[in-house]
């Protein structure tokens, strides 16, 4: 992978570091890891086609006493999950005073179909996505872009369809909005995420 990218959570102690290769689409992997709700390392692989439609995801979170793993690969009509665990997450969030969040994966598919992009939780990585493949550096300030996305919350690897809403702000700039959470998102020239208010900064060797 010929590029790299490190950001420091800022909604809690963690980081995520990026390897990548952006000359054709993009393929990736990387690592989050996060002390809340309670500490984990999560993993990821990417690939996306050369116009940036996700192709497949492959998550594996892993914490004290459970591992869990989820795929997402497109097919032609929409996507399929597969998933594994071992030990008891539930157990780990219940002994840690957080309600348990079930099984990891989607118990119906077809819920995603609609999705071009995924986006894992935490992961400001895959903010470029939709970014790059709409051209949102270059389009016009103050035009919303609705998508839909396959949104993998962490470290539970629920899989759920979700609305997410970008806006470009003039150059560098993007409004995401998701539900009633906003943000104004600082981007590189490249597309990838400088600053993400509430979430993660981008940090540079010194």
């Amino acid at each position: 992978m010929p590029k790299s990218l490190f950001w420091t959570r800022t909604d809690t102690a963690g980081a995520e570091h990026a390897l990548f290769d952006d000359g054709r689409g993009l393929t990736a992997r990387g690592t989050l890891t996060a002390v809340d709700p309670i500490p984990y390392t999560c993993r990821y692989q990417l690939a996306t086609d050369p116009e940036w439609a996700t192709l497949r995801v492959e998550v594996e979170a892993e914490g004290t006493g459970w591992l869990r793993s989820v795929r997402l690969e497109r097919v032609t009509d929409g996507w399929r999950v597969t998933t594994a665990e071992q030990g008891d997450l539930d157990a780990a969030l219940r002994a840690a005073g957080h309600p348990p969040v079930g099984l990891p994966g989607t118990d119906d598919p077809d819920r995603l179909a609609g999705a071009v992009d995924v986006d894992l939780g935490g992961a400001t990585l895959f903010n470029a996505l939709p970014v790059r493949r709409l051209g949102l550096p270059r389009a016009a300030a103050d035009t919303p872009h609705r998508v839909e996305v396959a949104w993998v919350l962490v470290p539970s690897l629920l899989v759920v369809p979700a609305e997410q809403v970008y806006t470009p702000l003039g150059p560098g700039r993007v409004r995401f909005t998701s539900d009633t959470f906003t943000a104004d998102i600082d981007l590189d020239g490249d597309g990838y995420v400088v600053r993400y208010p509430g979430l993660a900064e981008r940090v540079h060797p010194r």
